[in-house]
């Protein structure tokens, strides 16, 4: 067998392990997370198809952005949240409170995007307000548990290399600071309308949807990085070192989206060497990526390292709940 067909046969053999032995929380999850995103590319196509609007609150466009970022964010986090350490009955909590927020805000939007009304801020009518109240508190329960589960992945927990654990509380941080804009642009919206300013709260409500999009899926690229590294036969600080940089890479990018963002300035406006900073991360994350690829390309080894440690850190997991002590050895053997 070609060397380069292992590392691939491994990885889809990964990916089907997180199902195999996913709970039923986690396999809910899945499943809805990718309802999700059929929702949204079923959207796509009806807008594309029937040539609406892209821009504006009656636009098509909202279900399709929450099709996908809710989808594609609830596949993230339900696999994330496999790496880190959690009772049962805690992870079962979470994950099937963040699905349901997940599919409930799709919906919602979802369905008064086809009822040609506003979702977010609209106190029009009684069902109306009680939709955008509803998806306010489902904004302040994803705050919530978001919050419980970026504290969660500071626990030690040995059966995780540190270059995915740094990954993924970095990711986590940078997830929890989308959250807390996105409940504040809720928050600043709802202000408005209660103030008999709707029109407003359309207008500048959502004014931080760049900021809070460049920090939303930082959970999924660095974590995905590191797994893939996973595969190539290093050491775990050469690991380490790659998944450095691209989370400086990222760090730059969101911070300097922000900074745009917040100070309203065109790209043209930004200082020279903001932008020269801009593009040096996306080079720590095109190098990243390029690295890692590579690595995995030209590994001679099956990357069963991963399956057997994860398998392990099931075992922990359960042992947690238990109150046993974990076995926190690797197996390294093919």
């Amino acid at each position: 067998m070609a060397a380069s067909t292992v590392p691939l046969r491994s990885i889809g053999g990964s990916l089907w392990w997180f199902w195999r032995r996913g709970r039923r929380a986690e396999r809910a999850g899945y499943l809805v997370g990718t309802l999700l995103l059929v929702s949204g590319l079923l959207h796509l196509a009806a807008l594309v198809i029937g040539g609406g609007s892209w821009e504006g609150p009656l636009s098509l466009r909202k279900a399709v952005t929450f099709g996908l970022s809710f989808g594609l964010t609830l596949i993230t986090i339900v696999w994330v949240a496999s790496f880190v350490r959690l009772g049962d009955r805690a992870r079962a909590a979470l994950i099937g409170a963040f699905t349901v927020a997940c599919a409930l805000e799709t919906a919602l939007v979802s369905l008064q995007a086809w009822r040609g009304v506003p979702s977010h801020f609209n106190m029009e009518t009684p069902f109306d307000a009680m939709v955008a109240r509803t998806l306010a508190a489902g904004g302040i329960a994803l705050v919530v548990i978001i919050a419980a589960l970026t504290f969660a992945a500071f626990r030690a927990n040995p059966t995780v290399p540190i270059s995915l654990r740094i990954a993924i509380q970095i990711g986590f941080v940078a997830l929890s600071g989308a959250m807390v804009v996105g409940a504040f642009m809720i928050a600043k919206g709802m202000l408005l309308v209660f103030a008999g300013d709707p029109q407003a709260a359309y207008a500048t409500g959502g004014t931080l949807k760049p900021t809070h999009a460049v920090t939303m899926h930082a959970i999924l690229v660095l974590p995905a990085l590191a797994w893939l590294l996973s595969f190539a036969n290093w050491s775990e600080q050469r690991r380490l070192r790659v998944v450095l940089l691209a989370a400086s890479g990222y760090v730059a990018i969101a911070g300097l989206v922000a900074a745009r963002n917040v100070a309203g300035l065109e790209l043209s406006q930004m200082p020279l060497a903001l932008v020269a900073l801009f593009a040096l991360g996306a080079v720590a994350m095109l190098v990243a990526g390029l690295v890692a690829l590579s690595g995995v390309a030209r590994t001679l080894t099956a990357g069963s390292i991963q399956l057997t440690a994860f398998a392990k850190a099931t075992a922990v997991r359960r042992s947690f709940t238990r109150r046993r002590k974990p076995d926190t050895t690797y197996d390294r053997s093919g």
